[in-house]
């Protein structure tokens, strides 16, 4: 078998193409990642992949585990959980929690979501913790990262609080983000919440630091962050039309550049770019070539419709590929894939499409053996069907 390609452009829209990049975007972020979500296209990477300090933007995880723990039953929305003199010492962003307290789930819950409480955090991961400390938890977080895919997590406590090792990457912060959208639907709606008055207690602490929150771009989440180590940060979410955006950026030098650059982020990619419907199920992309078949090719198709994302202007033909193992061996069955299809936008990561038999091949019989037989002895040995060469 040796590797076959048949290359070709997949036509978007019936115009001119058109080179510029008019969807390049540069951010003053000093890290950042934007992920499109409904095509899992990467939109953006800028120094994506480094381990920075994360601020409050780490508590993301502290609520995954402690979601994963409501769902499991080892929490409840309304259960009452102490407070320690541990968690009662941390300062900045607070509930303002004493050690007199008894505070329920939902309540702690929300007011790390929207309170950015540091308190809050430290209730939560003494209760879940293996050896009820934070730092127990904190390695319990950095195992569970590791699960998830996050490569460049380690964490040593449960809030962002700034300490030796506690880091995290954009990319991961995003994958993160996209996690608690699709694993937790039924809680992800508590991140979009403005205001959080728990018990009256903090007045000048009631409202979500997320910027986007109240500007009607369809944002609706997840988190800000700030330590003077990181600088400014936001995880952050927002979902028009249909399609959902993620990002995450980092090392903001204000509360303002903050907000202009992740309104801008989230402007620009439901702006610059659009999903498109490059393929339809079943139709026939190609061919591929049969070895010892009842026929020498069949069709190749796409067994679901395939839309990807492109940018508006600048791209209106894909170039794309079929790459496989060549000929295919006999009999092959009806939507076995035998190829796929190499989508290549222009500056965007390619696309990989699994390609599937459009009909059935059978083995071809005594016949078709003998004539494959007798064609690969006379192309080895330089032979013509009409003598020697």
């Amino acid at each position: 078998m040796m590797s076959s390609a048949k290359h070709f452009l997949l036509g978007v829209v019936a115009s001119a193409m058109i080179s510029v990049p008019a969807w390049a975007f540069e951010t003053r972020a000093k890290a950042a990642f934007v992920l499109d979500q409904t095509t899992g296209t990467i939109l953006m990477a800028k120094n994506a992949d480094d381990a920075l300090p994360p601020a409050s933007m780490s508590k993301l995880m502290t609520l995954y585990m402690a979601f994963e723990a409501v769902r499991d039953g080892r929490l409840s929305m309304e259960e009452k959980l102490p407070v320690s003199q541990h968690a009662m010492s941390y300062g900045g962003s607070t509930m303002f929690l004493d050690t007199t307290d008894r505070v329920r789930v939902v309540d702690l819950l929300r007011g790390i979501i929207v309170l950015s409480g540091n308190d809050a955090c430290v209730v939560i991961a003494e209760t879940l913790s293996p050896d009820g400390t934070e730092a127990g938890f904190a390695r319990q977080m950095t195992l569970r990262a590791r699960q998830l895919g996050m490569t460049n997590s380690t964490f040593a406590n449960s809030n962002g609080w700034p300490a030796p090792g506690h880091l995290m990457s954009m990319r991961d912060l995003a994958l993160l983000a996209n996690r608690l959208i699709t694993d937790f639907p039924e809680f992800y709606p508590m991140f979009a919440e403005t205001e959080f008055a728990f018990d009256g207690r903090a007045p000048r602490n009631v409202q979500n630091r997320n910027p986007l929150l109240k500007l009607g771009i369809g944002a609706d989440g997840l988190k800000t962050g700030h330590t003077q180590e990181a600088g400014y940060g936001l995880v952050g979410s927002a979902k028009q039309a249909g399609r959902r955006v993620i990002f995450a950026v980092s090392g903001m030098e204000s509360v303002s550049d903050r907000a202009e650059i992740s309104e801008q982020i989230v402007n620009w990619a439901f702006r610059q770019f659009s999903e498109r419907q490059v393929l339809r199920a079943g139709k026939r992309i190609a061919q591929a070539d049969v070895w010892m078949g009842d026929t020498t090719k069949v069709g190749l198709v796409s067994a679901e419709d395939v839309d990807i994302l492109l940018p508006v202007i600048g791209q209106n033909d894909v170039d794309a590929e079929v790459v496989y193992n060549g000929p295919v061996q006999a009999p092959i069955a009806k939507g076995q894939q035998i190829a796929e299809l190499v989508i290549r936008p222009m500056d965007l990561p390619e696309i990989r499409v699994p390609l599937v038999a459009e009909s059935d091949v059978a083995a071809g019989g005594f016949a078709v053996r003998m004539r494959t037989a007798t064609s690969v002895l006379m192309t080895r040995f330089g032979l013509t069907a009409g003598g020697a060469t």
